[in-house]
């Protein structure tokens, strides 16, 4: 959330960056609401020292012997204005909340300008395209003549989006979630979460899934809950209103499923595992001092790289431009795989820094060298979602015959299987 008195003392450039996001804000009502906020409490401070004032001469009235009924009427009647007051404030400071929780985050200075995702430059690739001497299948194929997974019955189960892994292909799933975590925590310094897979609103808020993208959540509505769209809500949550003791940065992992309503528009990228309404994620997540998010945010784009150099997979890294950029992020980049059959590049990673957009929202702070508390910047990226990262490991490494090659770091993890065949 940005800070009101930003807005404020820097209007045209909140603008200029709204524009720049393709973003419509209606930012002249947020500064009429602060405005009229800001004259509420000067009114009323004024009444309430008035009221003061006045009361104070009642006690000297009934010393003297003096009838005090018309001061004491007029020491309500005081009462009553501020009262009106008061109520009129809740109003207005509950819905000028509302309209800041609806504008999204400044870019940061780097981000590039432009319209959508055409515009996002490409910042490096990693590896070649491979080649192969036979026209390569799609997943959905490979995977339901192995038998690693059957999204008729997934559908039939919970609908179409939810897909179901068996045998190998559930094998496959844990087996990598084991090596992020493992590689995340072993070699990257992060120490790994277990989160609630569901969150309140307030946790959906605080990190800015709500209110703005609601139509996208699933919800338990008797019980006022939020099954995660990422471990992104929970982890950064798990220190909301706190003041961090402990030094930054704090880097944290997470395996979490996924939920997510919307999973593409109808009939686009929804054969196989292109895009799903629940899938499996290991998340990255970092708490940084405003000194230090910059380079954060670079080792930790690197950390969710080096699981797809591990995997030998050829990824390429993206930056969203401003048009592009997600809701909540000041910067961000993507990390894309490679797949062959599709002839496309498939997101695989977002790694954003927030700055300090969401503990604003979830009050998330640390004390500064002074000791004075501030907030810090937070910082989170996929290390990596699973179901695209399948994809490339299946369309990537299939042999002619329709078995697939699985990347030697997995092999332990598999219990020494090194190919997937029926």
């Amino acid at each position: 959330m940005l800070d009101i008195r930003f807005i404020r003392d820097n209007i045209d450039l909140v603008k200029a960056a709204m524009a720049n996001r393709n973003a419509t804000v209606d930012l002249d009502a947020v500064l009429a609401l602060d405005n009229r906020r800001r004259a509420i409490v000067n009114e009323a401070e004024e009444l309430k020292a008035g009221r003061n004032r006045v009361s104070r001469n009642i006690g000297q009235m009934i010393k003297e012997g003096k009838d005090p009924e018309t001061v004491k009427a007029q020491v309500r009647e005081m009462g009553d204005k501020i009262a009106a007051f008061d109520e009129e404030l809740r109003d207005v400071e509950a819905r000028l909340r509302e309209g800041l929780l609806f504008i999204p985050n400044i870019p940061s200075e780097t981000t590039p300008v432009g319209k959508d995702e055409k515009d996002n430059p490409v910042v490096r690739v990693w590896g070649g395209k491979k080649s192969f001497d036979f026209t390569p299948r799609p997943h959905w194929d490979l995977g339901e003549a192995l038998g690693i997974f059957d999204f008729a019955r997934g559908a039939k189960i919970a609908g179409s989006g939810f897909p179901l892994f068996k045998g190998a292909g559930a094998k496959l799933e844990r087996a990598l979630i084991q090596f992020m975590l493992d590689l995340h925590t072993s070699e990257h310094g992060y120490t790994e979460i277990a989160p609630p897979f569901m969150c309140n609103e307030t946790a959906m808020t605080g990190t800015g899934q709500l209110p703005k993208f609601a139509e996208d959540m699933y919800t338990v509505a008797l019980d006022g809950l939020y099954p995660i769209p990422t471990a992104e809500v929970p982890v950064t949550n798990m220190y909301g209103n706190e003041i961090l003791d402990a030094e930054l940065p704090i880097l944290h992992t997470a395996y979490t499923p996924c939920f997510r309503r919307e999973a593409g528009s109808a009939g686009k990228d929804t054969r196989g595992l292109l895009r799903v309404h629940q899938f499996d994620k290991v998340e990255l997540v970092k708490f940084t001092t405003p000194e230090t998010s910059a380079e954060e945010h670079e080792k930790l784009t690197a950390d969710a790289e080096r699981v797809l150099q591990r995997l030998g997979l050829h990824y390429r890294v993206v930056e969203l431009c401003t048009g592009d950029l997600g809701f909540s992020a000041a910067k961000c980049y993507d990390i894309e795989l490679w797949a062959p059959a599709q002839d496309k590049w498939l997101e695989v990673s977002s790694c954003s820094n927030f700055k300090d957009y969401q503990a604003r929202r979830a009050n998330i702070r640390f004390r500064d060298e002074n000791g004075k508390p501030a907030y810090v910047h937070t910082l989170n990226g996929s290390g990596v979602a699973l179901p695209r990262l399948v994809i490339a490991i299946m369309e990537n490494n299939q042999a002619a015959d329709g078995s697939i090659d699985l990347p030697e770091v997995l092999w332990p993890y598999m219990g020494g299987m090194k190919r997937l065949e029926k």
